[in-house]
């Protein structure tokens, strides 16, 4: 990734060596969109880092096709926003990230509806933050598959704006799937990807193409991690909660 972030990294990853298929295969590519959240440009250690370790994101970033010419929002909201329609998040209606100023207009067309016409199956894995209310939800916006939190963080709640599920935490969360609450066992980040990865395998020999978009919470605050990764950080004399970030 070679472009601006200030809130999100963002990382589009081709699989199966889509961009080498031959003209005659008519399968399209199945496609793995990536972003992490509040996340800046420095701290990746493909970007220069000399001591932040991100070697899974290094492997990304030199596997996939990276988006050169994508400009963020100062939040977040408006940045998905964008992502998901092509559109400056004004003319999404989503201008913030609480207070429903972060849900998108439902007038507006959005990635998945438009892969749906050329004959792909969606999930959504993670974080969503474009509207809470049903006709709002990614199960109701051309998702096919969706495992998310609520609201801008686990755990988040405003006054006049919807939350996540009381009382969440970034393990064993309360995750909404296809409409219904589970409870989940195990840090936030690994359930996304675990559930992705398992939806992808089931995908993966199918007759329709995929599209998943893992949207992790990490590492937006409150910083919170497994102890196996923060301890090198501790270690070098962090915080903890400089560590969990």
């Amino acid at each position: 990734m070679h472009f601006s972030l200030r809130k999100l990294s963002v990382l589009l990853c081709l699989l199966g060596g889509c961009l080498f298929q031959s003209k005659a295969e008519a399968k399209s590519p199945n496609i793995v969109l990536v972003i992490t959240d509040d996340q800046g440009y420095g701290p990746v250690g493909r970007h220069g880092h000399s001591w932040i370790r991100t070697p899974h994101l290094d492997k990304l970033h030199d596997t996939s096709t990276r988006f050169t010419r994508f400009l963020v929002s100062p939040t977040c909201a408006p940045t998905r926003s964008a992502l998901m329609t092509g559109r400056h998040p004004m003319k999404n209606g989503v201008t913030h990230t609480i207070l429903e100023r972060e849900r998108m207009t439902l007038k507006a067309t959005i990635l998945p509806q438009v892969l749906k016409q050329a004959g792909y199956t969606s999930g959504i894995f993670g974080k969503w933050h474009l509207g809470d209310e049903e006709p709002h939800q990614p199960h109701m916006r051309g998702f096919d598959e969706a495992f998310i939190h609520g609201a801008g963080g686990i755990g988040q709640a405003y006054k006049c704006s919807c939350a996540d599920a009381p009382g969440n935490k970034y393990f064993d969360p309360v995750i909404r799937h296809n409409g219904s609450f589970v409870k989940t066992k195990g840090f936030c980040t690994d359930l996304f990807f675990t559930a992705a990865l398992g939806w992808i395998k089931q995908k993966k020999d199918g007759d329709a193409p995929f599209f998943a978009y893992i949207t992790t919470n990490a590492p937006h605050g409150p910083f919170i991690a497994p102890p196996k990764n923060t301890k090198r950080f501790t270690d070098l004399g962090f915080a903890d909660k400089q560590a969990g970030f």
